[in-house]
């Protein structure tokens, strides 16, 4: 297994630990939003790169995203509820920072949150939370 998917497959293996809270790898959205919440995470771009040449390795800024979406039929639990995921998913990230040495660092990026209207039933809140990798392989396939 590569580097890559053993360092995604830790990621998910953590975001799996928030209580309540099903979460989802490259999954398509579901119709029903579950009422702790849902995470679908995204393995993202890794990018191009930057190689460094002695010894010959391959430095990563690898990007993930997290698809977090709430369903409530009042605007006001929608907003706590989005914000109490983030809270958790920050939760995650501080409590292992390097996944267990896989990582340099994971970072968190700010959200960009929005509100889906749906008709006959409770609105959805939903935000896309970028994770930022940083990873170093000896292989350029990751």
């Amino acid at each position: 297994m590569t580097a890559r998917e053993t360092i995604l497959q830790a990621l998910f293996t953590a975001l799996q630990t928030i209580p309540s809270v099903k979460v989802v790898r490259n999954e398509a959205f579901p119709e029903k939003i579950p009422d702790a919440g849902l995470i679908v995470m995204r393995d993202g771009d890794p990018g191009a790169p930057e190689v460094i040449l002695s010894p010959l390795s391959y430095y990563w800024q690898h990007r993930v995203s997290l698809e977090v979406a709430v369903q409530k039929s009042a605007a006001a639990a929608r907003d706590t509820a989005l914000d109490t995921l983030f809270t958790q998913i920050a939760a995650v990230v501080a409590a292992n920072k390097t996944l267990g040495g896989l990582c340099d660092l994971v970072t968190a990026q700010a959200p960009d949150t929005d509100s889906l209207a749906i008709e006959g039933a409770a609105s959805i809140k939903a935000a896309i939370v970028p994770l930022e990798l940083i990873y170093v392989t000896a292989d350029p396939l990751g």
